[in-house]
């Protein structure tokens, strides 16, 4: 993001268009029209979106500008490659890509530095050249500040799940992650921040929160949210005094670096680009952070790879905190794929461990 952002590019970003979509009800009316176009039902029901609204260019639920290029970075999601390789050829555009590899250690390399950093400003160049901006370091510098600036503020706020009760409702993070990963480059994004967590410091100091029901647990949700489904999955919860205090993806985008070297190092170090230990870590001290009483895992069925680790790094997370795990099959843009009868099975389960737990049986 900060690259485009120093160049002055707007940046639109299909991922979050399609989960709009999703939210207001047209998953699987987009889904339906990329499987009629030839792509396949098991693939990524973000990128069936994305690639029906390329044909069409217009969703009542969401618009946006279809793109002169496109610019993929792998970090989080290989899936990534080929739907954006698609994407490019659908819309007869150029593509650029940012390989960023799996990361086996704890720290990333100085290899995988000089590899990444070649990619990055190789990126730079053929930005420049397509839209005919040029580079500035001094630019840089201040969107890495408001970068900067913004991740500092949104973590700060997200960690303050650790009073309990929370002054915030979980579900809420899912929403202002938009910010972090669209626009924290921009001075607007960290007045944001920076509003958002004066919010919840008042709250907590009058004991309110954004939650709206008695607290009496507190879990993490593991996953993508299921956007067709995001109501039934937050009352749900609420309506058996449940918040979701944390999850992985909202820290994941926080990041605090203070130069061009050390943004490519966080950018290496995402959840999904490093180990299963670490990885699994990180979670374990959110959970441990936030006093986490429970975990609810969505098995998503856009993400395969993904799923198939996590069920084993979920039953690392349950063992390491002494928590109860749950898991629920689920899609985060195709209704289809959605069973509320068995989400709210799996909620009802989760909810009777906590509470025989608490009552000591």
């Amino acid at each position: 993001m900060e690259i485009p952002e120093t160049l002055g590019i707007p940046v639109c970003y299909p991922e979050n268009q399609a989960a709009g979509i999703a939210a207001r009800g047209g998953g699987a009316r987009l889904c339906q029209e990329a499987e009629d176009a030839g792509y396949s039902n098991d693939i990524c029901a973000y990128a069936r979106i994305s690639l029906a609204y390329a044909k069409s260019g217009s969703a009542p639920e969401q618009d946006m500008p279809l793109p002169d290029f496109v610019l993929c970075c792998n970090n989080i999601c290989n899936c990534m490659i080929k739907w954006y390789e698609n994407l490019a050829k659908e819309l007869d555009i150029p593509m650029i890509m940012l390989d960023i590899p799996f990361n086996p250690d704890n720290e990333v390399s100085d290899a995988e530095l000089a590899y990444v950093k070649g990619q990055f400003l190789a990126a730079i160049k053929q930005l420049e050249e397509i839209t005919g901006k040029k580079w500035s370091e001094e630019r840089f510098q201040e969107v890495m500040e408001n970068s900067c600036r913004t991740s500092r503020a949104w973590l700060a706020a997200t960690s303050m799940a650790r009073y309990t009760p929370s002054p915030f409702n979980g579900f809420d993070l899912l929403n202002h992650m938009a910010v972090m990963v669209t626009a924290r480059g921009k001075k607007e994004a960290a007045e944001a921040m920076e509003t958002l967590l004066k919010e919840y410091q008042a709250n907590h100091e009058k004991g309110e929160s954004t939650f709206r029901a008695e607290e009496k647990h507190r879990i993490m949700f593991e996953g993508i949210a299921c956007w067709p489904w995001l109501r039934a999955t937050s009352t749900g919860l609420k309506s058996r005094g449940i918040n979701m205090v944390t999850t992985i993806y909202a820290d994941a985008f926080g990041f605090d670096y203070d130069s061009f070297d050390n943004m490519i190092r966080a950018y290496c170090k995402v959840p999904n680009a490093i180990n299963l230990e670490t990885s699994r870590d990180k979670r374990v001290k959110l959970c441990r952070d936030n006093h986490v009483e429970g975990l609810l895992v969505h098995t998503n069925r856009s993400c395969k790879l993904w799923s198939g680790f996590m069920a084993e790094m979920s039953r690392q997370i349950g063992e390491a905190c002494d928590i109860p795990v749950a898991s629920f099959d689920g899609d985060q843009a195709d209704p289809r794929n959605f069973s509320e009868a068995q989400y709210d099975t799996r909620v009802q389960g989760l909810t009777e461990i906590m509470e025989s737990r608490k009552e000591g049986v």
